[in-house]
């Protein structure tokens, strides 16, 4: 009675060290497969694949080929289909792409590239709402605005004097605070 007890402790021990071992070698060759995948998408001529991760690699690829028509529907599918940190990075990639065409004339030719400049600048601001703490989109969203700032136009109201209406001025004294 004692030995049968023991065996099938014995039994239910190796049970239940055997499941996260199936599950890791699953989730393993779940990694095993996406790696392969992103390693056919890695060729612009290639196809996509099946995984985010491998579509992501092929909007890469193409960017990386210099095919901006042919980028521009991938990183648009990606940042609507997936969430997370890859819809933030295809955000910031879709913007990249943007300033890239703008700048390919130089830093002078953006002007002429404005709205590429300006598509640009709300693809950083999407990914900074998908990712706040994404130092890379807020620096290339800065330099955006260095190429194409933004008006204001109601700063622009503001500094006027305000027609009709009375202006008033103050006779209190000013006030004085004394530190230490």
């Amino acid at each position: 009675m004692k030995r049968r007890n023991v065996h099938i402790v014995f039994a239910l021990a190796c049970f239940a060290l055997a499941t996260p071992t199936v599950l890791q070698a699953l989730q393993w060759q779940q990694a095993v497969n996406i790696n392969r995948a992103i390693a056919q998408a890695a060729d612009p001529e290639g196809r996509p694949g099946d995984f985010a991760e491998a579509r992501f690699a092929h909007a890469l690829a193409l960017a990386r080929s210099g095919g901006y028509e042919a980028a521009l529907p991938a990183y648009k599918a990606l940042a609507q289909r997936e969430t997370g940190p890859l819809r933030a990075a295809a955000l910031y990639n879709l913007g990249n792409l943007h300033l890239r065409q703008a700048l390919r004339n130089g830093p002078a030719g953006a002007a002429g590239a404005l709205p590429l400049v300006e598509l640009a600048k709300q693809g950083y601001r999407d990914a900074l709402r998908a990712d706040p703490g994404d130092w890379d989109a807020r620096y290339n969203l800065e330099r955006a605005l260095v190429l194409a700032p933004e008006i204001d136009a109601q700063a622009g109201e503001e500094k006027e004097p305000p027609v009709g209406k009375e202006l008033t001025i103050s006779t209190a004294p000013p006030m004085h605070s004394d530190l230490p």
